[in-house]
C-alpha cells in the first residue's frame, strides 16, 4: 500500500505522468525508461515503484488522461449545443481530435504494449476513460442524429474508433517519409487530423455528398 495523504499520492502520480509526457515529446516509447523518468522527478527513482511497476503503467495513465481530455471536449459539444446537423457534428468531433494528437499518437504506437504490461486495476481505470469516450460519442449521435437506428449508431462507433488508430501516422508525416514517398513514385495527398477525421465522419454520417466528403 502506498503511504501518504491522498493529496500527496495524487501529486506524485501526477508528477510521474507529467514527466513521462514531457519526455514523450522528444523521445520514443521504446527509449523512455523508468531510469529516464527517475532522473527528472523530484524524488528518488525507487519511489516510482510505489505508484507504477512498469513504464507501460505510466504510459497507460497518460493515455487515460488523454481520453479524459478528449471526453471534456466531447461533453462540451454535447452540452453546449441544442441542435447540430450531421455536417456540423462531423466538424465539431474532427476539431476535438485535432487538439488531441498525443492521444492519437498513443493509439497508433503503443496501445497493445501498455495494456499487456499493466496491472488489471490500472487497466480498468484506463478502460473507464475509454468507455466514457464511447458513451459520449454514442450520446452525441443519439442527440444530434436521432434518425439513426441503434444498429446505425453501433456501426458508426465500431468503424470510427478503429479508424482513429490510423489517424496519427497518416497525419504526422516526417520530411524523411515524404522524401521516400516521392522517391517511390507514390502520388499521395497529405491531410491533417482534422481533414481525415472530418471526411471519415461525413461519409459515416452521410452529412455531405461523396464529393464533399472526399474533399474534391
Amino acid at each position: 500500500m502506498v503511504k501518504g495523504t491522498p493529496e500527496r499520492i495524487a501529486e506524485r502520480r501526477e508528477e510521474i505522468v507529467n514527466t513521462c509526457e514531457k519526455l514523450y515529446q522528444t523521445m520514443s516509447f521504446k527509449d523512455i525508461t523508468l531510469k529516464e523518468i527517475g532522473r527528472e522527478v523530484s524524488f528518488s527513482r525507487p519511489t516510482i515503484y510505489n505508484y507504477f511497476q512498469t513504464k507501460e503503467e505510466i504510459f497507460l495513465a497518460l493515455f487515460a488522461r488523454e481520453y479524459d481530455r478528449w471526453n471534456e471536449a466531447l461533453a462540451a459539444v454535447l452540452n453546449e449545443n441544442d441542435a447540430l446537423d450531421r455536417k456540423e457534428l462531423a466538424h465539431r468531433i474532427a476539431a476535438s481530435l485535432a487538439d488531441r494528437t498525443q492521444l492519437l499518437k498513443l493509439l497508433s504506437m503503443n496501445n497493445y504494449d501498455m495494456e499487456a504490461n499493466s496491472r488489471t486495476e490500472l487497466l480498468t481505470d484506463f478502460k473507464k476513460a475509454y468507455g466514457r469516450s464511447l458513451q459520449l460519442f454514442r450520446l452525441l449521435l443519439e442527440k444530434f442524429c436521432p434518425e439513426l437506428s441503434a444498429d446505425d449508431v453501433r456501426g458508426v462507433l465500431y468503424l470510427f474508433f478503429p479508424f482513429m488508430f490510423g489517424l496519427y501516422p497518416y497525419a504526422a508525416v516526417t520530411e524523411k517519409q515524404r522524401a521516400a514517398m516521392r522517391a517511390a513514385g507514390v502520388d499521395y495527398v497529405y491531410q491533417s487530423v482534422y481533414e481525415l477525421a472530418d471526411r471519415c465522419l461525413l461519409r459515416l454520417l452521410g452529412g455531405g455528398t461523396q464529393k464533399e466528403a472526399a474533399g474534391r
